[in-house]
């Protein structure tokens, strides 16, 4: 008996000596956005739970937003094991906000033929309200960026200089110049090779041993891949074509109400991805000014030239609406022309004529019969008489007797009966 707790003691470290080392890995191809941050954290929180011995980002990117890139950086430094970036296959890149991960990582790895650098900042804030209004908000822009890339190149021991142009002046490197200027830790040609080369690395007080670990993949979850597709750039724009249209398509068509329903679910959505994705305020009010001068042509007698300019500024607000949204985040001419074509006749030969028909005069039902002459076909008093329209015969009253076979004008309807005053001249029994 007093042996059996060292027994177990002896059994429990022969089963974690059993246990084979293990790899965690993701791919990150595209651009860096809430999605990719969600992702990562995820998966450095599923690697730590799996005792893996470190978790390699394989890397291609031409950028990102850098409030996502934050969001990053800060799981790296609280991670529980080794987070290893590794910019591969061969031909891919570490762009803009992929220079701040790479630098970041633990270990920093390149496969050859890779690329890394041009880290000059295009948009930040969690607002989604970025603006390089002045030069004093691209100066404080650029600082900002700028000391955040050095304190972690400090805080990794790589090099700051280097960090630090990549951000100011826009450098870039190939990954064997990068090994040289201590950018990076190592060039792998491979998967293999890099757990080769990082094995026996300390990392944080834990030494590696990679060299025959198995490599698990971590892959997206359901929800962050719908994530991934919706917050796009592409998403929001639709969106906000369909809030436009629903809005404006219920105040055109009053009563329609699936228009009104669909579109104020749609600037919701809106608002609720504008808070992350940066939006340019002047791509905003260009589109807003568009609609603007679509509707007023409706009513102005210019002959086109309002629509004409309304089709000018839609084309310029959707190119400037994420100009500061940084690279992979743009919308492309694929997206702009087809929607501004769609959207001038919309307003053109949908809402134009939805609204020019609540200005057209009643052509069905009893307010037609206002103002029609009729012929008596009895004496008309204030109490009884009738005549004959549409077919029908009604029944009839007048302050002013109207004798039959004089005409009278229908002057209002009261439920069933039709209030008539006479007129001077005889008409034809219709």
């Amino acid at each position: 008996m007093p042996y059996r707790p060292v027994f177990i003691a002896i059994s429990l470290l022969a089963l974690g000596a059993a246990r084979p080392t293990q790899v965690a890995l993701i791919h990150i191809d595209g651009a860096i956005g809430p999605a990719t941050a969600n992702y990562i954290a995820r998966a450095i929180d599923v690697a730590a739970a799996e005792r893996d011995e470190c978790l390699v980002i394989e890397l291609d990117t031409p950028g990102g937003l850098l409030e996502s890139t934050k969001q990053i950086v800060q799981a790296f430094y609280a991670a529980k094991l080794p987070v290893v970036v590794y910019v591969a296959p061969a031909g891919a890149v570490a762009g803009s906000a992929g220079v701040f991960v790479t630098l970041a990582a633990d270990i920093a790895a390149m496969a050859p033929n890779t690329t890394i650098g041009a880290a000059h900042p295009v948009a930040i804030g969690t607002s989604g309200n970025a603006e390089q209004a002045d030069d004093v908000m691209k100066a404080k822009l650029e600082n900002y960026a700028a000391s955040f890339i050095e304190s972690i190149a400090n805080r990794r021991h790589r090099n700051v200089e280097w960090a630090r142009s990549a951000v100011l002046q826009s450098v870039a490197t190939t990954a064997e110049k990068a090994l040289d200027l201590k950018v990076i830790d190592l060039i792998a040609d491979d998967m293999p090779q890099l757990l080769q080369r990082i094995d026996g690395r300390t990392v944080g007080g834990r030494t590696l041993h990679t060299a025959n670990a198995t490599v698990v993949a971590i892959p997206m979850s359901a929800g962050e891949h719908l994530f991934q597709l919706i917050w796009r750039p592409e998403v929001m724009f639709l969106l906000m074509l369909v809030a436009m249209y629903g809005i404006i398509g219920e105040l055109s068509s009053p009563g329609a109400i699936l228009p009104g329903v669909v579109g104020a679910i749609a600037v919701i959505l809106l608002l609720f991805m504008s808070a992350t994705l940066p939006v340019n305020v002047a791509g905003l009010a260009l589109i807003g000014l568009a609609a603007a001068l679509f509707i007023i042509d409706v009513f102005a007698p210019t002959h086109g030239v309002l629509t004409a300019g309304g089709i000018v500024a839609f084309f310029l607000g959707a190119l400037l609406l994420f100009s500061h949204a940084g690279p992979g985040f743009g919308l492309s001419l694929a997206w702009i022309v087809p929607a501004t074509v769609t959207t001038a006749a919309f307003f053109m030969f949908g809402v134009g004529k939805g609204i020019r028909a609540q200005f057209q005069p009643v052509r069905v039902g009893r307010e037609t019969m206002l103002g029609r002459m009729v012929t008596a076909r009895s004496r008309i008093d204030s109490r009884s008489g009738n005549v004959f329209i549409e077919g029908e015969r009604w029944n009839a009253v007048s302050d002013t007797p109207v004798e039959a076979g004089q005409a009278a004008e229908v002057i209002a309807i009261e439920g069933l009966t039709l209030k008539v005053k006479p007129q001077s001249q005889h008409v034809e029994d219709s």
